[in-house]
């Protein structure tokens, strides 16, 4: 320990004062617990009082110091005249080494209090034979087994108020980073809707009015502004569902349809407007044979999976066939979509890496696989999905 730490508490002081001045004025008027000692002064019982009074100020600094030469004073009181302040000094010196003491040391000193008691108890009645030797065990156990019980009971209130305390503390810590997980979770879901819903629009509109504004032909420049106005309005159409979903449900909106698989062809439908000035194809092999309802989650991230693949084919692919299959089987949605690999002609669209990001996320929440590079000439994209609603739920 270091020498701060033996600085006694200002109530330790006070305790010792007024303990030691309580044994003087006892003293004083002649209180003793026995007769006068042929072989020592009355003065003599005033040695211990100090000395235990001296370990009052130790009592939460150094308890194991403390109730030691507590004990030995004790002791050696009893072949005084001895004094009734003492006696109740060592009391709390028991009682302090079990609440400020060690763990194991405050474990031990009511089971050993206890045991002397018994013991002493039973001693006292074997040599002495009389009803009144019950009293040295009542008093042994008064002195050193009550107080000793009493801190205990005490000090393990006061750690289970700080258990409760921590436990609490962990508790309201649980919480926040629950709910800080689950607002990072909802801005990944929103996130991936919102790139999902738009990038596809906002690419096309981008190819087709870099189109427009390099090649200075009438014609071309109305297509690409048809295309570019069509894919406008319908970006505008989902930007309005989103916010519909984002809006509070009492505001009495009716939420919009989810993107399901029923509307891949009109999904193909405009990929191909928006790359016919590209040079692609887009190519659609259905194969789902297994009847029953796919699940609306697998459903929507099937979707948006073949949505952001065909966004990609059209910032990127060199021209050619884009071949998008769709299967089910053996309780799993499976899609892919292959789209020619290399250098292309004409505008091309920034991309981020955002999309590839966003749809294993969509994969992997549904416990799906999803993988996506280049194989050849052919860059691939798979995805396998849990078709089955127990699936999905675990």
């Amino acid at each position: 320990m270091t020498p701060r730490s033996l600085r006694p508490h200002r109530h330790d002081v006070l305790l010792a004062l007024v303990s030691v001045l309580a044994g003087l004025v006892l003293w004083s008027l002649g209180v003793h617990q026995a007769d006068s000692r042929d072989f020592l002064p009355d003065w003599a019982a005033l040695v211990p009082l100090l000395v235990l009074g001296a370990m009052e100020l130790l009592r939460r600094s150094a308890p194991r110091v403390a109730l030691n030469v507590g004990t030995v004073g004790l002791v050696a009181d009893q072949f005084t005249v001895g004094s009734l302040a003492t006696v109740l000094i060592f009391t709390d010196l028991m009682y302090a080494a079990v609440v400020y003491g060690p763990p194991a040391m405050a474990r031990r000193l009511p089971v050993t209090t206890g045991l002397i008691t018994v013991a002493v108890t039973i001693v006292s009645v074997a040599w002495l034979r009389t009803p009144q030797a019950l009293l040295i065990g009542v008093v042994t156990g008064l002195v050193s087994f009550a107080p000793a019980l009493t801190g205990a009971t005490l000090r393990n209130q006061r750690e289970a108020a700080v258990a409760a305390r921590l436990r609490a503390e962990q508790t309201a810590l649980l919480a926040e980073m629950d709910r800080t997980q689950a607002v990072m979770a909802e801005r990944a879901r929103m996130a991936r809707e919102l790139h999902d819903m738009v990038a596809n629009h906002l690419s096309a509109i981008a190819i087709h009015s870099t189109a427009a504004l390099s090649i200075d032909q009438p014609g071309t420049s109305r297509e690409a502004l048809g295309v570019i106005r069509e894919n406008s309005v319908q970006g505008l159409a989902e930007m309005r569902r989103l916010i519909g979903l984002l809006r509070d449900a009492g505001a009495g909106q009716e939420p919009a349809a989810t993107p399901s698989l029923d509307g891949l062809d009109a999904l193909l439908g405009q990929a191909r407007t928006n790359g016919s000035g590209s040079g692609l194809e887009f190519v659609l092999h259905d194969d789902r044979t297994d009847g029953g309802a796919v699940p609306a989650p697998v459903e929507l991230a099937a979707y948006r999976i073949l949505q952001e693949s065909l966004t990609n084919a059209l910032k990127h692919a060199a021209p050619g066939t884009v071949s998008v299959r769709v299967a089910r089987g053996g309780g799993q949605l499976s899609v892919a979509v292959d789209s020619p690999y290399g250098d292309r002609p004409g505008p091309r669209a920034p991309g981020s890496g955002a999309g590839l990001i966003g749809m294993r996320e969509r994969a992997e929440l549904l416990g799906g696989r999803f993988t996506a590079g280049r194989s050849g000439p052919v860059w691939r994209v798979r995805a396998i999905l849990p078709a089955e609603e127990r699936a999905v739920e675990a």
